[in-house]
């Protein structure tokens, strides 16, 4: 995979580290050993991304520097991203996010595998709308992954002094939504204007940190108003809803108005014309038309879904506050500050300049601003750029916010800018999984991320974010196995990459190797999955575990080295053929069974396991039936041409008791001797120098030769 990720910042890392977090603390250690010891440095892993680093000194070390004893120090240090948004940089939640975009993404692909092989069926590719649609889906599963608005439950008895419910918005679900408002959401481009204009009330929070903002001005405001006595008199009051209305939160706005002093009960006879303009003003506030389908709930304005019938509406609006603006009533109200501030609130449904570059904080407010009550029907990315261009000369700005700086490159139309910041600024995840958005109907996005460039080693702009997101998810333990899903993607160099993530991957831990070789099977990747199990088996026989070390090269259907083993347990067998040593082969005959071809063959071995058994039976006392079982057994090993030679007087050996059976001869004539002459080519075998003697007691063979000729005198007798 690539060696060198994008300049993302640390937003690429499983576990970010930050130089500039807090000092560290550091614990000594008395660990109480003695000389000879060096120096050591030991570096492992503490509870949660704390990484341990330890000091052990020497005695001379410690001696000088005025310890008792030998000692040294300790420190955990927390590794942490600052510069990485939140819910990146808390592994659990990145790890979420990763598990849970692999299922949008993969249905994705599949989607567009299987219309590009219907369009070139049908040499057509008259799909745009039906992508479309797709893409959405794709894009709303994806934002809904990254976290819904946090809803607190009702409460029965509302705070009429909470304005503004605090909480905390995610940069990266942000960006997500600007991306699915101008490239995935096709729909709904009529209404960009007023889909900015909620984006900008979920997100403003986020500008706070960096530029003054409309959203930090009111959490100031709502933290004073506990003080305020009568809120009319405050110049901090008039501010907050000015604001409010310039970036359209009219909800605020009007619950601001209701708080004003000419609502409360002792001062409606005193104060009743300066309530009817607050109130009328509160009316056209939640009365304002707005262009777009419905709106959430708890939101307010008057819905138009077409052209023709919201200028009617805004028209009329517009005549209502001119109207309310030239009143003779202005004239009866004594409380100068109302009089005055209402006026300014009018100006701003009017579409005053000057008032909307006064009552917001920043250029992205004053631009939602003028959607709002200038340019209702801004339409085209072209315009809106030119309009943006403006704001941020009304209200320039030393340091963009990343946010400013993605929505200047969308509305640019600069689909390099776009890659570039998101790249930067939310890290591998985000540009993996963004693609899809920009090349969604646009044929020059898709040109520029698709078409397979020299300087990339002839793979496209597309694929190599792809592979550096695979790269990131495969560093880590917990996220390796989602990496093939993006791998597989990736034309050109995807398979050859996945067969190396494949084979990195430790085959002797058997969760990961039955994961190894379910992704195999997913990919048709035989070979891989092959090679995985003989890896494990070998592994596994080294180590001592025999059992799944043979099973292992089973299933990868490794002949030579099953064979190898089978020789292996036959000479060993052959060597020390007593209860003891074969019980302990016992199961791995059984699980090599008798398919396994050697020299002479693991069937022998299967037969005297079946021989042995008949014995045991003996043994135990049970009835005659069962020795002449052992004695068939025994008579079939002996004829067998499969049964090696040095085998011949151990099973003689073993069998001494149904030899001397005291009821009666239990082999016939020709049977004992066969044993006979088995014995007397075993004697001349000894002669050869490459004979190799069995483990058996000295007088083995002696007891063998007078048992056989005492049973043949029986035998003879009998017959």
């Amino acid at each position: 995979m690539p060696g060198l990720l994008t300049n993302s910042g640390d937003s690429s890392s499983i576990v970010p580290y930050s130089p500039t977090t807090t000092t560290p603390t550091v614990y000594t250690l008395h660990h109480g050993l003695t000389s000879p010891i060096t120096p050591r440095l030991s570096i492992s892993w503490s509870r949660g991304n704390s990484l341990r680093v330890t000091v052990f000194r020497s005695p001379e070390t410690a001696s000088n520097s005025g310890d008792d004893e030998a000692g040294g120090k300790v420190v955990d240090l927390k590794l942490s991203g600052e510069e990485v948004d939140s819910e990146i940089s808390d592994a659990a939640r990145w790890r979420r996010i990763a598990y849970g975009s692999v299922a949008p993404f993969a249905h994705l692909q599949n989607k567009k595998n299987a219309m590009a092989a219907l369009a070139e069926l049908r040499h057509s590719v008259s799909y745009d709308g039906e992508w479309s649609k797709y893409v959405l889906e794709y894009s709303q599963q994806i934002n809904s992954l990254l976290g819904g608005k946090k809803s607190s439950p009702p409460s029965l008895i509302e705070d009429p002094k909470t304005v503004l419910k605090v909480e905390e918005p995610s940069s990266l679900k942000a960006a997500w939504e600007l991306l699915e408002i101008f490239y995935a959401d096709k729909q709904s481009h009529p209404w960009i204007p007023e889909q900015l204009v909620d984006w900008l009330s979920d997100y403003d929070a986020l500008f706070s940190g960096q530029v003054p903002s409309v959203h930090l001005r009111l959490v100031e405001f709502q933290a004073e108003l506990i003080n305020m006595q009568a809120v009319e008199n405050e110049p901090a009051y008039w501010q907050a809803i000015s604001s409010a209305l310039a970036v359209g939160w009219l909800d605020v706005v009007v619950k601001l108005l209701r708080l004003h002093g000419s609502y409360q009960l002792n001062q409606l006879g005193a104060r009743e014309t300066e309530n009817g303009l607050v109130e009328a003003v509160a009316v056209l506030v939640s009365k304002m038309p707005r262009m777009r389908v419905d709106l959430p709930s708890g939101k307010l304005g008057e819905c138009y879904n077409n052209k023709s019938d919201f200028m009617r509406a805004w028209e009329k609006w517009r005549a209502q506050i001119t109207k309310l603006d030239c009143s003779a009533f202005w004239l009866q109200c004594s409380h100068n500050q109302t009089k005055e501030n209402l006026k300014n609130l009018l100006q701003i449904l009017l579409g005053n300049t000057s008032t909307l570059s006064s009552a917001t904080c920043h250029w992205v407010e004053l631009y939602i601003a003028h959607f709002l009550y200038i340019r209702p029907f801004t339409s085209g990315l072209e315009s809106m750029y030119v309009l943006a261009q403006k704001c941020i000369q009304l209200k320039p700005v030393s340091t963009h916010h990343k946010l400013m700086r993605l929505i200047l490159g969308i509305l640019e139309e600069n689909t390099e800018v776009v890659l570039a910041e998101c790249s930067r600024s939310f890290g591998p995840w985000m540009i993996a999984h963004a693609t899809e958005l920009l090349t969604a109907g646009s044929v020059e996005a898709e040109i520029l991320l698709k078409e397979e460039r020299d300087n990339l080693g002839g793979i496209s702009i597309e694929e190599s974010h792809r592979l550096v997101y695979a790269q990131v998810l495969s560093s880590h333990a917990l996220t390796w196995q989602i990496a093939p899903i993006y791998l597989i993607s990736c034309v050109k160099n995807g398979v050859g990459l996945l067969e190396i993530l494949l084979y990195k991957q430790p085959a002797y831990h058997s969760q990961v190797l039955l994961k190894n070789i379910e992704i195999c099977r997913m990919y048709d990747l035989d070979s891989v999955s092959s090679n995985a199990m003989k890896i494990a088996g070998v592994h596994h026989w080294k180590h001592g575990r025999k059992g799944a070390g043979v099973f292992w090269l089973q299933q990868a259907g490794d002949e030579t080295r099953l064979n190898r083993i089978a020789q292996k347990l036959f000479d060993f067998v052959g060597k020390s053929i007593s209860d003891e040593s074969f019980e302990q082969w016992e199961g791995l005959i059984e699980l090599l069974g008798s398919e396994s071809r050697t020299a002479g063959g693991l069937e022998f071995l299967h037969k005297y396991r079946d021989f042995k058994k008949s014995l045991q039976q003996v043994q135990d006392g049970v009835s005659i039936d069962a020795a002449r079982k052992a004695v068939e057994a025994l008579i079939l090993l002996m004829k067998n041409p499969s049964t090696p030679q040095r085998f011949w007087l151990p099973l003689m050996y073993d069998s001494l008791k149904l030899l001397n059976w005291q009821e009666r001869p239990l082999l016939n004539v020709s049977q004992t001797n066969l044993l006979l002459n088995k014995l007397q080519e075993l004697s001349v075998a000894r002669l050869r120098p490459d004979f190799v003697e069995v483990a058996l007691p000295l007088e083995a063979s002696s007891s063998v030769r007078v048992a056989l000729a005492t049973n043949l005198g029986r035998a003879i007798l009998e017959e």
